[in-house]
C-alpha cells in the first residue's frame, strides 16, 4: 500500500482474518497490506496458526515465522479450555501446561498479553451462573498472576456472544469480580452488538479497563459480517472510546463469512481504510 493508503498506525490485523492460510502466508498478507501490527490467533477451530498441542518445539516455530515477518504483536487469542468447569487435579495440571506454553509463546515474540475467553462456548452454566462466575474470575486472576511473570498482560474478551458471558449484563457480573486484578477488557464491537448491546453503552461501562478493540460487523445474532455490511456504528462507537480517553489499539479480526478467501484481501484492505477514516 502507498503511505496516504496504509492502515492507521493504532490499526493492527488479527490472524483470524486470513485463518485460511498457514501462517507464514498470513503474515505475508498482513504485511503486504501495510498493518503494522498482528492478533495471533490461537484458537483451536477457529485459527490453527498455533497448534493446540502446544510444546516447547511449537512455540519455537511459531516465534521464528513471527519474528521472520517483522510484525509487532500486541497479543495472543488463546483458549485453556472451559474457565467454568471445574476440573481434576490432573486436568488442572494439563491446563497449567498449556496456559505456560502460551505465556511463554508470548513473552517469545514480543506480545503485550494474552487473550482468555469469558467461560465456555455455552450460555448455559454448568453449575449456578454466580458459581461459574466466580470460577472464570478465579481462573482468569491466576492466569494474571502467571502472566506477570512472563512479563505478559492477561486480557480477556468479556462479552462473547457465544460464550458464558454472551450479553451486556453477563459481561459486567464478571467485570465486577475481576475489579483489581489488573485484567484488561477486550471489547469486541461484533459481539456487542450481535447480543444486541449498545457499543456506546459498553465503553460507558468499561472505558478505564478497555486494554484493546476487536473490529468486525454484525447484526444481532450475527458476528460473522464484513466492515459496513452489518449494523455496527463504528464512528458513534469510535468517538465514545475517544471521549472516554481511550489511546490503545484495534485490530481487525475478519472472521466473515461474506466475503469468498480470494476476496479477502481486498476486504480487509477496504476495511483498514474506513475504520482508520473513523479513528
Amino acid at each position: 500500500m502507498t503511505g496516504e493508503n496504509r492502515p492507521h498506525a493504532r490499526l493492527g490485523c488479527s490472524t483470524i482474518s486470513f485463518r485460511h492460510l498457514d501462517l507464514e502466508m498470513a503474515l505475508t498478507w498482513i504485511d503486504q497490506l501495510g498493518f503494522p501490527a498482528i492478533d495471533l490467533g490461537a484458537l483451536p477451530g477457529v485459527c490453527d496458526h498455533v497448534p493446540y498441542v502446544l510444546d516447547e518445539a511449537a512455540v519455537a516455530t511459531v516465534s521464528a515465522t513471527v519474528a521472520a515477518s517483522r510484525l509487532r504483536v500486541r497479543s495472543i487469542n488463546g483458549d485453556i479450555g472451559d474457565l467454568n468447569r471445574p476440573l481434576s487435579d490432573e486436568a488442572r495440571a494439563d491446563r497449567r501446561r498449556h496456559l505456560t506454553m502460551l505465556l511463554s509463546l508470548a513473552a517469545n515474540t514480543g506480545a503485550d498479553a494474552l487473550v482468555l475467553p469469558c467461560g465456555a462456548i455455552d450460555h448455559t452454566p454448568v453449575r449456578t451462573l454466580d458459581e461459574d462466575l466466580d470460577l472464570v474470575a478465579a481462573e482468569l486472576a491466576s492466569a494474571a498472576e502467571l502472566a506477570a511473570e512472563y512479563g505478559v498482560e492477561l486480557w480477556t474478551e468479556s462479552l462473547h456472544y457465544y460464550r458464558l458471558c454472551h450479553d451486556m449484563d453477563r459481561a459486567q457480573a464478571l467485570a465486577d469480580r475481576l475489579r483489581g486484578t489488573g485484567i484488561g477488557i477486550v471489547m469486541d464491537f461484533s459481539h456487542v452488538v450481535a447480543s444486541g448491546g449498545d457499543p456506546v453503552d459498553f465503553v460507558g461501562r468499561f472505558a478505564d479497563r478497555i486494554a484493546h478493540v476487536h473490529i468486525r460487523d454484525a447484526v444481532p445474532g450475527n458476528i460473522n459480517l464484513s466492515v459496513g455490511r452489518g449494523q455496527v456504528d463504528f464512528a458513534t462507537g469510535l468517538k465514545s472510546l475517544a471521549a472516554a480517553g481511550y489511546t490503545g489499539e484495534f485490530a481487525l479480526e475478519l472472521e466473515t463469512r461474506d466475503v469468498t478467501n480470494d476476496e479477502r484481501p481486498a476486504a480487509t484492505a477496504q476495511a483498514a481504510q474506513l475504520i482508520s477514516e473513523l479513528i
